[in-house]
């Protein structure tokens, strides 16, 4: 990914919350040089100073069939991301996009059984635990859940190479960077709200 120096995001903490918070990843991998993808939510772990992306697909997607056949696979985490109007510029400028990204690149291959239990058991937990009546592994019956996991397979990647991307108009002036959010909170859509959310935030962090 290409990412100018002002836009080049290095904190390990603040990349570890991003792709917690944005864990509907998209896996690609290769089959016979032509890209392959799968879009799939992920479990982010840090381990002894790695950093482990699982997951899993379904028995009738034949990318994890790929995963033996490969040296690296990529992952994808998009962010919020909006338009950007010139028109918001005290000075001429043409438009652009704001937007955030992370690229992780590694090994990946399939877990273990106990693995892919242990994940599903936390995906769940994750998604349901603050609901009223939550779905977790513990309340799903055993044949159900032997039923269904047949039809999956489960992945474990190793990071190799993380490439984040922050392009939050970092690089425009006080003044036009206010009037952005500003404007952004005008706009109708749900995405450039949060961009203008994450503006603030990252300008209070500076």
């Amino acid at each position: 990914m290409y990412i100018p120096k002002r836009f080049n995001v290095k904190d390990p903490e603040e990349i570890f919350s991003f792709l917690r918070t944005h864990s509907f990843a998209t896996l690609i991998t290769t089959k016979d040089g032509r890209p392959v993808a799968t879009h799939i939510p992920v479990i982010v772990h840090q381990e002894g100073g790695n950093l482990l992306i699982s997951g899993h697909v379904a028995y009738g997607n034949s990318q994890w069939r790929t995963w033996e056949e490969i040296e690296e696979a990529l992952l994808i985490f998009q962010g919020p991301h909006s338009y950007i109007s010139s028109s918001w510029y005290a000075e001429e400028q043409v438009p652009t996009w704001n937007y955030q990204a992370v690229h992780i690149y590694g090994a990946i291959r399939e877990q273990t059984d106990e693995e892919l239990r242990a994940d599903l058991k936390q995906l769940m937990f994750t998604y349901e635990q603050q609901r009223e009546n939550p779905v977790l592994w513990e309340t799903v019956t055993p044949e159900l859940l032997e039923r269904e996991i047949k039809g999956i397979v489960g992945f474990v990647m190793e990071a190799s190479q993380v490439q984040a991307a922050y392009k939050m108009s970092q690089n425009r002036k006080d003044h036009d960077y206010a009037n952005i959010i500003e404007q952004l909170k005008e706009e109708p859509d749900a995405g450039s709200h949060q961009v203008a959310s994450e503006m603030e935030r990252l300008r209070e962090k500076d």
